[in-house]
């Protein structure tokens, strides 16, 4: 529960050009990744990537203490690849703060026994059923890896929390039923979905992408139609799974994905964006 403090402290933020409190910090321990999305460049700067060390981190302890930071979310890329990440828990640990690891899922199995004693959650990529999800992620037997990784951190704690995220775009929309199944197949805890961002200079890009390159991950309207339809489907078809929390977000709040790549089109407004972290 929030403190009156906590309460004041956030109006502050909210109504000033200051920072009061800052409950959830995103951290990206380094500048890699391990897969070759086609919705994203953060792999392109693989061969010049920097990584945070610890004592850089250290030396922000008493401000992030300062601003009441509860929650740290590990993102990328892909956390795992920084050369001495449990370090960097370490120093979170001491503040003291959640440790939510978002993670592509090809090295838990390699990982595991870190994972769970360094982290509370993970947050793994599921960009559709395994021949979609390997396609998209350009990495051969992506899915099979990142299902022997979440068995792997069963194995350590079977009550450890895996849940998952998928980005929804032009090559995977189809298969969004399918992603629900996969993430029940792969013994998750909860999946996720959001729209592809294609606009921003997000995921390391030096400028938004042109026209033909959005266009490639974006949906057309027609498309935008079909998704509307296949969700409205899955609504019935997989009732149970929102009935019980399975998958995070409401039927209504799904709603939002045709209405978001519609606005792409020039048809209609965006929808009214929240803050939905950790789910980054």
């Amino acid at each position: 529960m929030r403190s009156p403090v906590d309460l004041v402290k956030r109006q502050l933020t909210l109504t000033t050009h200051r920072l009061h409190t800052l409950p959830i910090v995103v951290l990206m321990p380094h500048s890699r990744c391990n897969c070759r999305c086609v919705m994203c460049d953060i792999w392109k700067a693989n061969q010049t990537g920097r990584e945070l060390d610890r004592d850089v981190l250290e030396r922000e302890v008493a401000t992030l203490r300062r601003l009441g930071v509860r929650w740290v979310v590990l993102s990328g890329g892909e956390a795992l690849m920084h050369s001495n990440l449990w370090a960097l828990c370490e120093v979170i640990r001491s503040l003291p703060a959640k440790i939510t690891l978002l993670s592509t899922g090809l090295l838990l199995e390699r990982h595991a026994v870190e994972v769970v004693r360094a982290c509370d959650e993970v947050i793994v990529s599921l960009d559709g059923s395994r021949d979609v999800h390997d396609a998209i992620r350009n990495v051969p037997r992506a899915y099979d890896r990142l299902a022997a990784g979440v068995t792997a951190l069963r194995a350590v704690d079977p009550r450890f929390r895996v849940a998952a995220r998928c980005v929804v775009q032009r090559r995977n929309f189809a298969d969004l039923p399918n992603v629900i199944a996969a993430a029940r197949e792969l013994g998750l805890d909860q999946i996720s979905f959001l729209a592809v961002d294609a606009t921003s200079t997000a995921f390391n890009r030096p400028a938004p992408w042109d026209g033909d390159r959005a266009a490639d991950v974006t949906l057309a309207p027609a498309e935008a139609t079909e998704l509307a339809r296949i969700l409205e489907e899955t609504f019935v078809r997989r009732a149970a799974d929102f009935a019980d929390g399975f998958v995070a977000e409401s039927p209504d709040k799904l709603r939002r994905l045709p209405r978001y790549f519609a606005a792409l089109n020039g048809d209609g407004e965006f929808p009214e964006t929240v803050c939905n972290a950790p789910w980054v």
